[in-house]
This record gives C-alpha cells, sequence and structure tokens, in this order.
C-alpha cells in the first residue's frame, strides 16, 4: 500500500494533471505536484509497529482562480478517507503567474508483518 499510488488513484476524478516531486512537462495552467513528507510508525506498548503513517504534500498550481480547485480537492480527499494536516495558500509567484496553494494530507495503513 503506498500514499503516493492512492493519491494519484483518487485524483485522476479531478482531470487536473498530476505529477510527482516535480512537473517534468510543459505546464498547464493549472496542475498538481504531489511531494512525498514522511514515513513513520505508530508507537505502540509492545514496541512493534502496527500502523504505517505515510504523508504527502499536494501542491496546486493555478494561474487563474485556483479557489474551485482547491474546494474539489479538498473534498475528494475527505470523501475518500484521507487525513488532511494542513492546509494553506502557499503565495502568488510573479515570475511563473501560478497562485500556489498546498495541501498535506495522512494516511494511515495497517502494517503487513
Amino acid at each position: 500500500m503506498s500514499l503516493l499510488e492512492d493519491i494519484q488513484e483518487v485524483l485522476s476524478e479531478l482531470n487536473i494533471p498530476i505529477e510527482t516531486g516535480v512537473f517534468s512537462d510543459e505546464a498547464p495552467d493549472q496542475y498538481i505536484v504531489v511531494v512525498p513528507l514522511a514515513d513513520t510508525f505508530d508507537l505502540h506498548a509492545d514496541n512493534s509497529p502496527g500502523v504505517d503513517v505515510q504523508e504527502a504534500r499536494l501542491s496546486l498550481f493555478s494561474k487563474g482562480s485556483y479557489t474551485a480547485a482547491k474546494n474539489r480537492l479538498v473534498r475528494l480527499l475527505l470523501r475518500e478517507d484521507f487525513t488532511i494536516t494542513d492546509r494553506r495558500y502557499n503565495g502568488y509567484e510573479t515570475d511563473t503567474g501560478y497562485h500556489h496553494y498546498v495541501v498535506d494530507v495522512a494516511q494511515y495503513y495497517e502494517m503487513e508483518v
């Protein structure tokens, strides 16, 4: 089980181009870049992990209004039971003309030992 795979599958419904790490093609007017943030284990009394917690940052870049896409993104993530740990407007990039909005997500997977 992989958070990156789950994100790719779920966000395909948005019809917004999405890549991991960096957008390598010519950037369209709106796109998403996914960056892995952390892979951790929940602590348990017996020191044996039972849950694998994976986190990623979704960066939405938009040359126009980003609010409709941001709202669809957030609703979709919540509908699919992702945990949203942070979301914020990251600013307007004057050199590229993109608004940048980030949504940090976490997903909890049972350990397969």
